[in-house]
């Protein structure tokens, strides 16, 4: 893992309350926060060499925040791993999250940041 991976100042997505600056408008953020561990290290480097992935590194936790969507693919994770990695080991992992998961079959977990798009896969 590079230094600028590890340094939080980079992209990182936490602001002081001085930098925020409140609006009525729609994000079309999401995100995923994990309990630091060997699988989430791997889940946040690997999702990190996506475009437009912010990957946040705290002592205890992981974020990793996408605009739209983000799609984490079981069997590519799995790969970058090294083991297998299911999509319960993934919702295991996964502390909290923002936007709309939507588990769209045994190797697919998707996060939705704009609703709209999310009707498609639910019933």
């Amino acid at each position: 893992m590079s230094t600028a991976a590890r340094d939080a100042s980079q992209s990182n997505i936490f602001r002081s309350m001085k930098d925020i600056t409140f609006e009525q408008t729609i994000s079309h953020q999401c995100g995923v926060t994990m309990n630091d561990s060997v699988e989430a290290r791997a889940i946040a480097e690997f999702m990190g060499l996506k475009p437009n992935v912010i990957v946040t590194y705290q002592p205890a936790m992981i974020r990793i925040d996408g605009s739209g969507k983000l799609i984490f693919k079981m069997d590519e994770i799995s790969e970058y791993l090294g083991r297998e990695m299911t999509a319960e080991t993934f919702e295991v992992n996964s502390s909290t999250h923002y936007g709309r998961m939507v588990r769209i079959d045994d190797n697919t977990v998707i996060l939705f940041g704009n609703m709209d798009e999310m009707f498609e896969y639910i019933e």
